[in-house]
């Protein structure tokens, strides 16, 4: 299974090849720009979370479907699709409870065009890397992949974003 949260994301990779089997919900976050239509007309499941944030479409995500495996995308298209298939069976034949990709390590900073949003990254992870003291680019955007049976024992981790 996989959600892509969408708010004004008109993201176009095809992880239906990537994924055959896999059924693709995408999640609607108040998007007025055509963005449900597309996926709808994709072969998306489509769904609406109104209260606004990442944080709430989550929460409605791991509430209202029931899978294997999640492999979780935002709908801006930085997260290659062709590594999709190595990621879910990192959970379902390898026995992973939990792997996570790296979308800064491929294209992410000549596909990503929304103005100052690269320089927002990339200042955010410098902020965190200074706090807790840590050298390179070990803390920066994660796409997680996760076993049905571990998010039912995880407490509401994203309370609040």
């Amino acid at each position: 299974m996989l959600q892509r949260k969408c708010h004004h994301r008109q993201g176009g990779k095809d992880y239906r090849a990537a994924l055959p089997e896999a059924t693709i919900y995408v999640y609607d976050n108040n998007s007025t720009d055509g963005t449900d239509e597309i996926a709808r007309a994709a072969g998306a499941v489509v769904r609406y979370e109104r209260r606004q944030g990442k944080g709430n479409v989550i929460r409605t995500m791991f509430r209202e479907i029931d899978a294997e495996c999640y492999l979780m995308i935002d709908g801006d298209d930085t997260y290659p699709a062709e590594d999709a298939r190595a990621m879910a069976d990192g959970v379902l034949r390898d026995g992973y409870d939990m792997v996570i990709g790296d979308r800064l390590s491929s294209t992410y900073f000549t596909e990503n065009k929304r103005p100052f949003h690269n320089s927002g990254n990339v200042l955010v992870r410098k902020l965190v890397n200074r706090v807790f003291r840590r050298t390179g680019d070990r803390y920066h955007d994660r796409i997680p992949r996760v076993q049905s049976s571990v998010r039912q024992e995880l407490p509401d981790p994203f309370q609040g974003l």
